[in-house]
């Protein structure tokens, strides 16, 4: 069953402020004052505590709180999380079918169960507006495409030119003729699906959607399952098209970040605010800890505060899950308290700041606590968040003696035990990557063929990795206008179990923990399931465009690690931070001429400092700085050099 609520009342209005609004703005706003994402943005989103479930009334009691405790530090954005037009009642979760509110025009439209001031086709008008009175900037999630609900519908699709339905070639065009059901959202395929952007209908729907969001008020958009292993640069393009003709800035950003590198984010970070550059961060330790590797390669290829839509782009390490918070998936509001420990959290927003990733509060503000409150507004962690540069993991850090336990003695022991247990780990990545030209395709006894990893493992423990081909032969439904040759493709099934095939459908992004890159699954008529061998080697998924790569991993991992980052500050001041990913307490230290090695020119003998969480004076003796670091946690030394 459809559920529609009628905007032909308040159309013509909204399409002539649109208008209006486009005419103003292309005479007399220039892209240089439109500036926006200059340091990153910070705020409150409300995913962490409340799910999808969040009413008006809970949304703006929290947004009020931000305002009053919360702005005078920077937080100054109010984000409604994901399925905001889905109604609550028996029968709907994440993935449900049919339980949403859209608009004649195939558009998703507030759920006046949760939103009553939406209702006569307000949409989130009244909440931006009451968001915008206490200071704040409003912003909301959306999913990519259109909604699987809107395809079933056959919804026409509106020009907002004109105010009525788009026509081309002589001819109405509506929902099923742009959608691509074929690229279903991977964790949500009930929910969402592409739209063809190589057709004028497919970029007049997308238009629709965001000059109605820019019409309503909103200054955060959160575009999801467009990234990652759900790839749609068409799509990200065009809407950042959009946002620049718009007149009024926008911060855009993009979710979540699952398998994203360095190289896959270049092609997208010109065109956008936020990218995230993980899977979804929940509060437990394992989460935490997977964000190190990423955050310092993106460091490393100088991607910190590039170059993005009418400003800056700042990859998005995800919310900060302290407080008050419910869990994944759920349908039930904030009813629990992080599972980080304090030593975890502070490890975590020192990581944030230093990193100089977008700072996005994820709990309920109603119910926040002093130690949560004192430490999301801790003046040092802002001030580095915003104004540090030069930001960079440490190569140095070493482990020394600590007072009770050889723990040197210990972590050498640890790294000389080596895992003998090894698996293949298949992954996705730009095509444009050196590394994803690693596959041959060889004859198989005598008929079959076969598609092979041609690369070493650097390894005895495994054998060539190879999976078999099988041809396709698909068929399409005359109303589907998706051209059938973005879907060629063969099954690649593995050779001990033919109904398996090699599948690069992600699975709902719960936590990083969780989440398998790629695997076999049954075989199903799936482009995820389709992959072709390019003559350079890479092996494409029609799915998401990326490319198959795979590497050999230990099968289980030591627990121990450490970490530490530099930055520079404002006046001369240098921040290092240690962090200590391991199980035993650890007396951390980093020799002043290696800290000289990444920030020539600085006279380290002179620094004077403290260190923030213990509150002493920091010493430098014999040109070394040292710290016992406790289990998970970090040292944050603030010093002084001029």
């Amino acid at each position: 069953m459809k559920y529609c609520f009628s905007l032909s009342s308040t159309l013509p209005l909204c399409i002539l402020l649109t208008l209006c609004f486009h005419s103003v703005s292309s005479k007399n706003v220039s892209e240089s004052d439109l500036q926006q994402a200059t340091i990153p943005p910070r705020g409150w989103n409300s995913y962490d505590s409340f799910c999808w479930t969040i009413s008006e009334e809970e949304f703006l009691q929290n947004a009020e709180i931000v305002s009053q405790r919360l702005h005078d530090h920077g937080y100054e954005y109010a984000v409604v999380d994901y399925l905001w037009y889905r109604r609550k009642v028996k029968g709907a979760h994440h993935d449900s079918l049919g339980f949403d509110v859209i608009d004649e025009w195939g558009r998703m439209i507030p759920d006046p169960g949760r939103w009553p001031s939406s209702i006569k086709g307000k949409g989130f008008s009244a909440v931006a507006d009451r968001v915008h009175s206490m200071g704040l900037k409003f912003g909301i999630h959306v999913m990519r495409g259109i909604s699987t609900q809107a395809v079933n519908a056959n919804t026409p699709i509106l020009d907002t030119t004109t105010g009525a339905a788009y026509q081309e070639s002589g001819r109405v065009w509506r929902a099923k003729d742009i959608a691509i059901p074929e690229r279903a959202c991977g964790w949500m395929s009930h929910g969402f699906m592409s739209v063809n952007t190589q057709f004028g209908a497919g970029k007049a729907f997308l238009r629709s959607l965001y000059e109605q969001y820019a019409a309503w008020g909103v200054d955060f958009v959160k575009h999801d399952c467009v990234f990652g292993d759900d790839l749609d640069l068409n799509e990200i393009s065009y809407v950042s098209e959009v946002f620049r003709e718009l007149g009024r800035p926008i911060v855009y950003s993009l979710s979540p970040g699952t398998s994203v590198t360095p190289a896959m984010a270049k092609d997208i970070s010109g065109l956008v605010n936020m990218y995230r550059i993980t899977a979804d961060d929940w509060d437990n330790w394992g989460d935490v800890k997977t964000h190190f590797d990423v955050t310092r390669d993106f460091s490393t290829a100088n991607m910190i505060g590039a170059k993005g839509l009418m400003g800056n782009s700042w990859p998005d390490l995800d919310m900060l899950p302290f407080g008050w918070l419910t869990d994944p998936g759920s349908n039930e509001g904030p009813h629990r308290y992080t599972n980080l420990n304090l030593q975890e959290q502070r490890t975590q927003m020192t990581l944030w700041s230093m990193a100089k990733t977008p700072l996005m509060y994820g709990g309920d503000v109603r119910k926040i606590d002093s130690t949560t409150y004192d430490l999301i507004t801790n003046p040092t962690l802002l001030e580095i968040n915003s104004f540090s540069s030069n930001n960079m993991e440490l190569p140095y850090i070493k482990i020394l003696k600590s007072e009770d336990q050889d723990l040197g003695r210990q972590m050498r022991r640890s790294y000389r035990e080596k895992e003998t247990s090894y698996k293949y780990s298949l992954g996705l990545t730009s095509c444009s990557e050196s590394k994803a030209s690693g596959w041959t395709s060889e004859s198989y006894n005598g008929y079959l063929e076969r598609i092979c990893w041609k690369r070493s493992f650097k390894n005895k423990h495994l054998a060539p990795f190879c999976v078999q081909k099988r041809e396709l032969n698909l068929t399409f439904k005359k109303e589907s206008m998706y051209h059938e040759d973005r879907q060629r493709g063969h099954h690649l099934v593995a050779a001990n179990r033919i109904k398996f095939c090699l599948d690069a459908s992600p699975r709902r992004k719960l936590s990083s923990l969780e989440f398998r890159r790629c695997t076999f699954s049954p075989c199903r008529l799936d482009s995820n399931q389709m992959w072709e061998l390019n003559p350079n080697g890479t092996l494409v998924n029609s799915y998401s465009g990326l490319c198959a790569t795979m590497e050999s991993v230990k099968a289980t991992i030591t627990s121990g690690g450490f970490r530490s980052w530099i930055a520079t500050g404002r006046a001369g001041k240098v921040y290092v931070a240690f962090f200590n990913l391991s199980e035993q307490k650890a007396v951390m230290s980093v020799q002043t001429s290696d800290l000289a090695k990444v920030l020539p020119g600085k006279d380290f003998s002179s620094c004077k400092g403290s260190e923030i969480w213990s509150g002493s004076d920091t010493v430098i003796m014999q040109g070394t700085l040292s710290k016992a670091v406790e289990v998970h946690g970090s040292a944050l030394f603030v010093l002084n050099c001029d």
